[in-house]
């Protein structure tokens, strides 16, 4: 069956479908050796051309788990004498990343070659939940000495400035010393820093537990599992 041009090369896990739209538009897509445009469909028996390759979809999906250590990158890009996540996982073909982390954050993270699902995952319309457990420095500079104040500020919305306005956490809730478990149904560029310092607080320490219903567990840190599927 014929699917929409974008999600065939999503699906192939050349990019995602957005990435994919955007290809099209700068003419970098062929089908059957003729220019694509946005509203096509392709099959199996098309012949697909992303700059040049032909693309397929895969057949088997993968779905990795992984507990990311701080000082990696979140980048399907690899820079000389950086550490990336893909140094740590073995996977034969190329993965989405889905929840990237900053370099000094920890936690959980998924890879995927399943193109339709990282869009669910990663478009803020679907607004699926990211849990994090925050540690922070002593409130001696905060401005709000209060953990019950912070919670309530987090809650109700803090402005974090750069262009992107009001951010506000889905849930949040002090875990006694100095930590706090904080859920977004959003992800502006290190939100969560930016939200607590907005509020005169540093962050000492940032891991992601949970994305969706798929849970960081009992996963060592460095470590990654395949799984049967990740749930949203």
């Amino acid at each position: 069956m014929k699917i929409v041009l974008q999600k065939f090369i999503a699906e192939s896990g050349y990019c995602s479908r957005r990435q994919a739209e955007e290809l099209i538009r700068l003419g970098k897509v062929l089908v059957n050796g003729e220019l694509a445009e946005l509203g096509m469909k392709a099959d199996e028996k098309d012949e697909v051309k992303v700059r040049g390759k032909r693309i397929a979809i895969n057949k088997e999906k993968i779905y990795i788990i992984l507990n990311k250590p701080k000082d990696y990158t979140c980048t399907n890009r690899k820079f000389e004498g950086e550490k990336n996540v893909f140094d740590l996982i073995y996977a034969p073909e190329r993965l989405f990343i889905v929840g990237r982390l900053d370099k000094d954050s920890r936690g959980l993270i998924l890879l995927t070659n399943d193109g339709d699902l990282t869009q669910k995952l990663t478009h803020p319309k679907f607004e699926h939940e990211k849990e994090y457990e925050v540690e922070i420095f002593e409130f001696s500079n905060s401005r709000i000495f209060k953990p019950d104040g912070i919670v309530k500020e987090l809650k109700k919305g803090i402005d974090i400035g750069d262009g992107d306005g009001v951010v506000r956490a889905k849930n949040a809730r002090y875990l006694g010393d100095n930590k706090f478990k904080v859920i977004l149904t959003e992800g502006r560029k290190r939100q969560i820093k930016r939200m607590f310092r907005a509020l005169g607080c540093e962050v000492k320490d940032l891991v992601r537990v949970r994305i969706g219903k798929t849970e960081l567990g009992d996963l060592p840190e460095g470590k990654y599992k395949f799984i049967q599927e990740i749930k949203i």
